[in-house]
């Protein structure tokens, strides 16, 4: 599901630009799925499917597999459009070190919907 994180943040990308100075061990979870996503100077140089046997991480998003799905559709519904909207409702949680998060929260909502597919116009 965040796979493509690689791809759409990467080295180089307008994201990346946008926190040139950030390193983060993020943990993405969607039901029982795990993914580690670390990133070095803004950019994601890895998003690594669990299981994981010892995982390290400094703040994770966890979130229902149903949730997740909703939120990265091309148009998402109101309450699955933003990460604080899922917070909000419920539906999802936010844990470990949230100071990254916080200070970063522009550039992780567009990481994030980074991997919505393109709407045609």
């Amino acid at each position: 599901m965040f796979d493509r994180l690689t791809e759409t943040c990467g080295k180089g990308s307008a994201i990346a630009a946008l926190a040139p100075d950030l390193h983060w061990d993020l943990m993405l979870q969607t039901g029982d799925n795990e993914y580690a996503i670390r990133i070095e100077n803004g950019a994601v140089i890895a998003a690594n499917a669990g299981p994981h046997v010892m995982p390290s991480w400094q703040t994770r998003l966890a979130a229902p597999t149903e949730e997740w799905a909703a939120f990265l559709e091309p148009v998402p519904g109101p309450g699955h459009h933003d990460i604080i909207a899922l917070l909000r409702r419920g539906a999802m949680r936010f844990e470990g070190d949230l100071h990254p998060l916080m200070a970063n929260l522009y550039y992780t909502k567009r990481m994030l919907a980074s991997l919505r597919p393109e709407v045609a116009t």
